[in-house]
């Protein structure tokens, strides 16, 4: 019997793993309950710093009648965007530090009401699909389908921590768009996105620690859900790999996205800067 212990906001969270039992339901229970209780605690944490600093920079608080009537109808114009590649800020967008309510919806929207999370997560089933990993899952399309469910449980499961994270660090948890042009200074941008975060200066870059952080955690905990013995310090760090490549792939085709659906003719009332 193994023991994880978090700690989240003075407040200590255990969860019993047995990691040589059966992967039954109840672990992925305890475990998405863990982090949802770390993105709770955290958002709470950040609402008690919003409270001292006087919630000063936010866009609700700066704009007029006539800009906030301007910026929905923008963003109601970027919505079907956002649900393939999820939030992102326009090259002409303006950084303000995020409430709390809007770091929720970005959550929501990354993890469940974005295609482009449900592709990738496609993607990684299928390689353990052609690997037959686990081996005890079998193959055919029952044994994709819980590869599939075990890959988004684990994307629900990282990203909850990089949104907690994030949260406590105020750091950008959305993409912005490269004020730049020409393909090569977009792809470095693309790419070094996947590394670096605004904090919560909105002009300040920093390592994407809780990305990371939670990508070698989420790695470790999937492998331990998986029929048979793994090395899941191994299985860590290969989930840690995958999100540097899987991560700049994804700020990639982002970045491009609508310069794709533009050359289909699509989306032209959507411009990159807009």
């Amino acid at each position: 019997m193994r023991t994880l212990s978090v700690v989240a906001n003075r407040s200590f969270v255990i969860v019993d793993l047995d990691l040589r039992a059966p992967r039954q339901r109840a672990a992925w229970h305890s475990l998405l309950s863990l982090a949802i209780l770390i993105l709770l605690s955290a958002v709470q944490t950040r609402a008690q710093q919003c409270a001292q600093t006087g919630n000063h920079g936010t866009v609700d608080e700066q704009t007029s009648d006539a800009g906030e009537a301007g910026s929905r109808s923008a963003r109601l114009s970027r919505l079907p965007i956002e649900w393939i590649i999820g939030p992102y800020i326009p090259v002409q967008g303006q950084l303000h530090p995020l409430t709390n309510a809007q770091r929720r919806q970005i959550y929501l929207r990354q993890t469940f009401l974005t295609a482009g999370s449900y592709v990738a997560r496609a993607f990684s089933a299928g390689i353990d699909q052609a690997q037959g990993e686990p081996h005890q899952w079998g193959g055919g399309f029952a044994g994709y389908e819980r590869r599939y469910a075990a890959r988004y449980g684990e994307f629900i499961v990282q990203n909850s921590m990089v949104a907690g994270g994030n949260a406590l660090l105020g750091y950008e948890p959305r993409y912005d768009f490269c004020r730049c042009n020409g393909f090569w200074p977009r792809t470095l941008h693309a790419v070094s996105r996947n590394f670096v975060a605004y904090n919560r200066s909105e002009r300040q870059l920093r390592p994407q620690v809780p990305a990371y952080a939670a990508a070698f955690t989420a790695g470790l905990l999937y492998s331990s859900w998986l029929a048979g013995q793994h090395n899941h310090w191994k299985g860590g760090a290969f989930n840690v790999l995958a999100q540097a490549g899987i991560g700049s792939g994804y700020n990639f085709v982002s970045e491009f996205a609508l310069d794709v659906l533009h050359a289909f003719g699509l989306k032209k009332d959507v411009p990159r800067g807009q």
